[in-house]
């Protein structure tokens, strides 16, 4: 799984509507069912990409993941990424909230890193309460200092300490029958993953950069098969692919997410 940031459940854990997993910033362009098509050049590099990295290398970055994190937090505080204000528009489960006053929402974000998802959409909504959890502890100091300053007071924190193993058991515990796990993520064939060098590669789209943070680059057939396997339903399960264009540079590189809804299935009667 891509580490790029972690959720909180409460004592009655049956009380959350929507889990948010990792979201990246990048408005839309185009929509769909299929992977990017490679140039020639892209795929020979990929097809040449050999894993090189060592079983021990792998172990040590597994077991250090979370110090890797957390010293990358302490590297960029909270400048690193933008702040996300596109998830209510591409997520209409996330205004569900609004069809009357008194109407609340409960989220859990699995992956909170510094807040540039969760707080935006707080100061959206005065009807969201969010559960968030992150297995960086600067990550959460960041964002318990925001909670003051923005005076939020609806808003619960964790840490993780073992994120592949409980953050699956929160995704199966909390969220109610017949609500939608919120995915979204970098896709497979996005430029970052081209921009790897093979002596990066950890195994099938699977990468470790400089600091020791690594990603993943999910496929849509591997993302449905994970959440098939567990009994979830697909909603959606689509590749957004768009450009990033830096004109000063003459630069135009793709970029490709994969946006996704699993929705819970409901308790049989």
């Amino acid at each position: 799984m891509n580490e790029s940031r972690p959720l909180q459940g409460e004592s009655s854990v049956a009380q959350h509507d929507v889990i948010i997993s990792t979201c990246e910033d990048a408005p839309f362009q185009n929509i769909g069912h299929k992977a990017r098509i490679l140039s020639p050049q892209e795929a020979k590099k990929l097809a040449e990409d050999q894993i090189s990295v060592s079983d021990f290398k792998q172990a040590k970055l597994e077991k250090e993941a979370q110090k890797n994190w957390d010293l990358f937090y302490k590297r960029n505080s909270i400048n690193f990424f933008k702040d996300r204000h596109w998830t209510t528009r591409e997520f209409e489960e996330l205004k569900t909230c609004r069809e009357f006053e008194d109407q609340k929402l409960t989220i859990l974000e699995a992956g909170c890193g510094v807040g540039n998802c969760l707080f935006p959409l707080l100061e959206e909504d005065l009807n969201i309460f969010a559960y968030a959890c992150d297995f960086s502890p600067r990550a959460v100091e960041y964002v318990k200092v925001g909670e003051n300053v923005l005076n939020f007071k609806k808003l619960d924190l964790l840490i993780l300490n073992k994120v592949s193993l409980l953050c699956h058991i929160f995704v199966c515990q909390v969220l109610k029958p017949g609500k939608c796990v919120l995915f979204r993520d970098y896709g497979l064939y996005d430029h970052a993953m081209l921009r790897f060098k093979s002596a990066s590669k950890l195994g099938e789209n699977f990468y470790v950069r400089q600091d020791g943070t690594r990603s993943y680059f999910f496929a849509a057939d591997f993302l449905a098969e994970l959440f098939l396997s567990e009994g979830y339903e697909q909603v959606v399960n689509e590749y957004v692919l768009r450009e990033t264009v830096n004109k000063k540079e003459g630069l135009c590189v793709p970029r490709v997410f994969l946006q996704s809804k699993f929705q819970k299935p409901q308790k049989e009667t």
